[in-house]
């Protein structure tokens, strides 16, 4: 019986290593620059700030690690933290924490630890390509938590997304 299951197994594993060694020895990925890393974490801030929204915005890369920061000075001391962790979260998942937090199946992950489900986190996606997440926090919410959060940090993606799908 393990002779047949032996020969079943092994030309699978021979395949899936043959399509594996054929590819890429290194993997790779994209980064934002720093100069446009600090656009969009402005461009966030100053959507923000034209209704009168005193926020944090932070931008990280793919790994979740901070590139650009910036605080309003009324911006309150959780805003920092926050607006970290939505972008890390974010980034992690590939996918907006308000869309997380919006999805009942997802509420497990909010005893995660470095996980947040507030909106206001979105993931970096231009042109096919992930390049991270940006978070902001400190805006009110109207209809429900993060909801402005969510629109300042939009803002942020758009106005870094025609420089880099017209880079290629």
């Amino acid at each position: 019986m393990n002779r047949i299951v032996s020969l079943v197994v092994f030309p699978a594993v021979l395949a899936s290593g043959l399509a594996y060694a054929e590819s890429k020895p290194y993997i790779e990925t994209r980064s934002i620059n720093p100069e446009l890393a600090n656009k969009a974490v402005m461009a966030a801030a100053s959507k923000c700030a034209e209704s009168g929204y005193q926020v944090a915005v932070a931008l990280v890369d793919r790994s979740g690690i901070l590139q650009a920061f910036m605080r309003h000075p009324l911006a309150g001391s959780h805003t920092v933290d926050v607006s970290i962790t939505k972008a890390s979260t974010a980034a992690s998942f590939k996918t907006s924490t308000m869309d997380m937090m919006l999805n009942p199946r997802l509420k497990q992950l909010n005893y995660a630890e470095g996980v947040l489900m507030i909106g206001g986190g979105m993931p970096i996606l231009v042109g096919g390509h992930f390049y991270g997440g940006i978070g902001v926090s400190g805006a009110p919410g109207e209809k429900m938590s993060g909801d402005n959060d969510h629109e300042c940090a939009k803002a942020g993606i758009e106005s870094i997304s025609e420089v880099i799908e017209f880079s290629d």
